[in-house]
């Protein structure tokens, strides 16, 4: 195509664009020309990925349709996180930064904050000490402790003195520590004295580390090396002073430098390092918060792990907000009590979480009494039938009902978002109408610096993952043997590919697994399904890795059917398995423990022990009925229905190896642990079915 044509397209396409946003609720309007250009919502924009060839398949934000976002549009100057924290400085000085509840005795109180001017004065002097002690720009720095404000103060040390900060998970054990630590040549590492035992003990084993920096460690119980062994261990109060003693210029990186090599976990295999530039980071973060307004007067609540992507992500988006970050005590089970303490007014979490305040909250009205959950029930109605017909719902009904319900989240949440796995809708319309203000799901990935979609304001549809961040953009593409199609009507369905100026730059030291991902044309593959809804949404379907084959040929994505499974009443934990010798699918249930036990008891069923209930052949029948009815409400096809389940007490854990650190199946895993339950459920099937479930 010549530039005059090209000209004439990019000409047809500003003819969609609205001058006077008061003209229309649509952020674009169809034209005489290429009416197909914009979905009937205007969420996203739909362009030809190659002009010459002209399929209409690459879909964008409408909020950005002609240029992917790169940096804040308000502060393009902000090209690093080293610009973005020296813009809150210059900003935000004297406001709260870092507040934490724990006292240096180790006792719990009130919050108390630091401010961004002493955050700085903190990074200089980290990042000083570091100089130091020899260690030169560039080094990998690894952190290998939970979060707390010093994660934060050595992260700004790496990107004004362009250090690579790289997260070490404290759920990984210590053989992952010892592999990242040598895989990406780690000098330094921040630990804690809970996690100083692990290092030591594999310390011959990685070489590359010269120093060790113990956050809220004790001068008197730090161990000494002999010089010889090129190892110093010091605490962090110790590495602060050093730098104050002796202060260094900023060593400011570029946009395209190395920020942090984040190692995701995976479900097999060694951990991968996703190597993310500091360009990658402000775009993301700039796409995703694109139209959307914090102020110095939002208080976050930081307690999702700083090791992974979305974490960092949202702390990007604190600092160049202003937002004060509360950091919870370290313990999930007293996450609520930090949260009354600190009242934030943004909360981000997981719908794992998001699941129990909502089982929570309904078995509380469940067991109120008839007539508080006749009024739960008429508030929740009138409430959810308000929003959905774009009208003020009556504050009667806040105060009646859903203000003790908002208290439980400190009473002040505004802002809610969901990610890492899908959320119900259920959950997402019961969370709206109970806390209120406006609850986001996104959807992204450690590879694309964190989001690739995320609902739009305003949308009021559930069951989604919104529309492309105005930082990339989304094509599908064809998954023959998943007969998923572009072409698929109603809605285009396949492979969901991500290009942009967030996509990594490719796994550390591991150029085969990084062009397994990334195309030619730049396009990252993430390896879910997904489709386009009419408005430009994207929904999630499916994934295409982690499927098998059963007997008959039928193609199987057990994560579809766990996530169906997910809102039976007696589910904690659900592992859906299934093979190629077999026809039939088979689920181990890790039990809720007190519904399972009300259970029996309404049953007149006498309780002996949770694990004589689990084996009662009357409760896994319950279990399978209750499957059963979820499954044909999500309209599951016959061979997705599980044939039988083998109930457990044990949760899957980290510990026990059946999760990764973000709380995904490690199917093999689980595969071997449950070997003995699963082989007699297909033995029992067989022995009771007439069709063999064995071909």
């Amino acid at each position: 195509m010549d530039s005059a044509q090209a000209q004439r397209r990019l000409k047809a396409i500003n003819g969609h664009l609205i001058s006077d946003a008061a003209e229309s609720d649509l952020i674009l309007r169809p034209s005489a020309t290429n009416g197909e250009f914009v979905s009937e919502q205007g969420y996203s924009v739909v362009l030809p990925e190659k002009l010459h060839i002209g399929k209409w398949n690459v879909y964008r934000s409408a909020r950005s349709p002609l240029k992917l976002v790169t940096r804040f549009p308000d502060h393009p100057e902000i090209a690093t996180l080293h610009d973005n924290f020296v813009h809150a400085i210059d900003t935000f000085r004297d406001y709260k930064y870092l507040g934490t509840r724990i006292r240096v005795d180790g006792t719990v109180g009130e919050y108390k904050w630091m401010t961004f001017g002493e955050a700085d004065t903190a990074r200089s002097a980290i990042g000083s000490g570091l100089i130091y002690n020899g260690i030169p720009k560039g080094s990998c720095i690894g952190m290998y402790f939970i979060n707390r404000p010093e994660w934060m103060i050595v992260d700004h040390a790496c990107s004004a003195y362009s250090y690579i900060s790289v997260p070490l998970y404290d759920t990984l054990g210590p053989d992952s520590v010892k592999y990242i630590a040598n895989h990406a040549v780690v000098q330094v590492i921040f630990c804690v004295p809970e996690t100083l035992n692990s290092i030591l003990s594999i310390l011959s084993d990685i070489p590359t580390v010269r120093l060790i920096v113990v956050v809220g460690g004790i001068d008197e119980h730090i161990p000494s090396f002999p010089s010889s062994t090129g190892v110093k261990v010091v605490t962090y109060l110790t590495l602060l002073n050093q730098g104050r003693s002796s202060m260094q210029p900023f060593c400011p990186p570029k946009s395209d430098d190395i920020a942090t090599i984040c190692y995701t976990s995976g479900t097999t295999g060694t951990p991968k390092g996703a190597v993310l530039s500091h360009g990658n980071l402000i775009a993301s973060v700039a796409g995703a918060t694109f139209g959307m307004q914090f102020y110095p007067s939002d208080v976050y609540i930081s307690y999702l792990p700083l090791a992974h992507i979305y974490e960092r992500a949202n702390q990007v988006m604190t600092v160049h907000f202003g937002v004060a970050v509360g950091f919870y005590q370290g313990d999930n089970m007293k996450l609520m009590d930090d949260m009354a303490a600190l009242r934030p007014t943004i909360f981000c979490s997981v719908p794992r979480l998001y699941n129990r305040i909502y089982a929570g909250i309904t078995n509380a009205v469940k067991t109120s009494g008839v007539l508080r959950e006749r009024l739960f029930n008429a508030a929740y109605n009138a409430k959810k039938n308000a929003l959905l017909s774009g009208k003020n719902p009556s504050p009667m009904w806040d105060r009646l009902v859903f203000n003790k319900i908002k208290a439980r989240l400190g009473g002040r949440v505004r802002f809610m978002t969901s990610g890492a796995s899908p959320l119900s809708p259920d959950v997402m319309d019961f969370l709206k109408i109970c806390f209120g203000g406006e609850v986001n799901e996104g959807y992204g990935m450690t590879e694309t610096s964190c989001v690739i979609s995320a609902m739009d304001s305003g949308d009021n549809l559930s069951g989604h993952v919104g529309s492309p961040s105005p930082a990339c953009e989304i094509k599908l593409v064809d998954v023959p043997e998943m007969n998923y199609g572009c072409d698929d009507q109603p809605y285009p369905r396949g492979e969901i590919c991500v290009r942009g100026p967030t996509i990594f730059q490719g796994y550390h030291k591991d150029e085969v697994q990084t062009r397994e991902v990334i195309d030619e044309d730049g396009w990252l593959h993430t390896g879910d399904i997904g489709s386009w809804l009419p408005g430009g949404r994207l929904t999630i379907i499916d994934r295409k890795k982690n499927i098998f084959k059963l007997a008959q040929g039928e193609y199987i994505a057990p994560e579809k059917i766990e996530n169906v499974y997910a809102k039976c009443k007696f589910v904690a934990q659900c592992f859906v398995h299934g093979d190629s010798l077999n026809s039939s699918l088979v689920a181990i249930i890790s039990v809720d423990q007190e519904v399972l036990k009300a259970w029996a008891d309404s049953e007149g069923i006498k309780y002996e022990s949770l694990e004589k209930l689990c084996n009662d052949p009357r409760a896994r029948a319950a279990v399978l009925d209750d499957l059963d009815a979820l499954g044909r409400e999500a309209q599951l096809r016959g061979f997705e229905f599980v044939k039988a389940v083998t109930l457990t007490v044990e949760p899957f854990t980290l510990e026990n190896g059946l999760l990764t650190p973000t709380f995904k199946i490690k199917r093999p895993q689980a595969k071997e642990y449950f070997a003995q339950a699963i082989s007699k459920m297909y033995s029992e099937l067989a022995t009771c079915d007439p069709v063999p479930s064995k071909l």
